[in-house]
């Protein structure tokens, strides 16, 4: 099932990669071209078939890049048929910034994946931790060892760039992870190329609604708090809220989920609670996700192409996901119970007074994330 959607999606995904990618491709460094090549390489999962790439897709933005996934419950199938994670792929762009997972004296700050679990701390780089998760997760890519991940690469079509750019073999596994966040970092993964970043050097201009847009971001509705430019997160974590999202397959999945339909995404708490930290730690983090990056949000191959948002892709649009910000504490609002009621974040968002018109605004500025952009001369 999952080589069948792979192969459907290859010819717009070329034709992204043709497009997008031709200027920055000779610039990329032998770290980041091979970086490149295990992104893409569907030979690196058991049975073969699974990239990277068919969780973080570039046509919209190294997210979940299946509509009809995005549009249900937003978990894609790992290389196993049957077998699904439990939540919605993040972006695996600009987030080269995040640092290791650490507590600043006021909140939780750093790490990889929405639970801050590739927290940094072995290798002193998330970016590159989260790299090495999916190779070896039976839920995903489904490789029995780090060296069989390691010997797949060694018989591939690129293994002269391997060799070049690994040069100490009892590091392959390491430099395998590191080559992609390399990549991830590279200027053809996070581009900066959106109209904002335009805006901002001067060579584009907003719309009314668009300004008025980010002036709203940046003011009422309090968006600014957690996604902080340039990369529009500031790698913290919080509970918003959401509602579970009744058509994730990992509540079916018994196997790997013995609780069932009673299982419940406690998010960085939970991670905090496994890795031996105490209660009055853990249960101050319970049910807090990792803020995503805001840039490319509404890219996407077509305007009909449906995206999923937050941490388990309740949302189906921007505009209703701005809506539940504005709204999720207004009585007869009409959302469903949080999935997680403790530490809801109710002094930033929930009842933000937001007009229709305000909430269209906000949307509009977020469009303007979106990289590939061209300034008009």
């Amino acid at each position: 099932m999952r080589r069948k959607i792979i192969f459907a999606l290859a010819p717009a995904l070329m034709l992204w990669l043709a497009a997008a990618g031709a200027s920055a491709q000779g610039t990329l460094s032998q770290q980041e071209r091979l970086g490149k090549k295990l992104l893409f390489d569907t030979n690196l999962s058991d049975p073969a078939g699974q990239a990277c790439a068919a969780c973080h897709g570039p046509q919209v933005g190294y997210t979940g890049p299946d509509a009809n996934i995005n549009a249900a419950g937003a978990v894609y199938e790992g290389a196993v048929t049957g077998r699904f994670g439990n939540r919605k792929p993040p972006a695996a762009a600009y987030a080269g910034d995040s640092p290791v997972l650490h507590w600043d004296g006021t909140q939780w700050v750093g790490g990889m994946f929405w639970d801050g679990r590739a927290t940094g701390a072995t290798l002193g780089d998330p970016l590159a931790e989260q790299a090495q998760g999916p190779f070896l997760n039976p839920l995903e890519q489904n490789n029995a060892s780090a060296q069989v991940v390691i010997d797949k690469v060694l018989a591939s079509s690129y293994q002269n760039l391997f060799l070049q750019v690994c040069t100490d073999a009892t590091k392959y596994y390491e430099c395998i992870a590191r080559s992609i966040a390399a990549y991830e970092r590279s200027t053809e993964v996070s581009q900066f190329t959106s109209k904002y970043d335009y805006w901002l050097k001067g060579q584009a201009k907003f719309t009314g609604e668009e300004q008025k847009g980010l002036e709203l971001f940046n003011g009422k509705a309090k968006c600014a708090n957690c996604h902080v430019a340039p990369n529009f997160t500031d790698f913290t974590y919080d509970n918003l809220g959401v509602p579970r999202n009744p058509l994730n397959p990992f509540y079916t999945e018994l196997y790997w989920n013995p609780l069932g339909s009673d299982w419940v995404d406690t998010g960085l708490g939970g991670f905090l609670k496994s890795a031996g930290y105490p209660a009055d730690i853990y249960n101050a983090e319970w049910g807090k996700q990792k803020a995503p990056t805001l840039r490319n949000v509404d890219l996407r191959p077509a305007r009909n192409f449906v995206k999923a948002y937050s941490h388990n892709g309740y949302f189906k649009s921007l505009e209703e996901i701005v809506h539940f910000y504005n709204t999720r504490d207004v009585p007869g609002a009409g959302w469903p119970a949080p999935e997680v009621a403790a530490n809801v974040n109710k002094t930033e968002m929930g009842n933000l007074g937001l007009n229709h018109g305000e909430e269209l605004a906000i949307v509009a500025f977020l469009r303007t994330l979106s990289d590939g952009y061209t300034p008009k001369k």
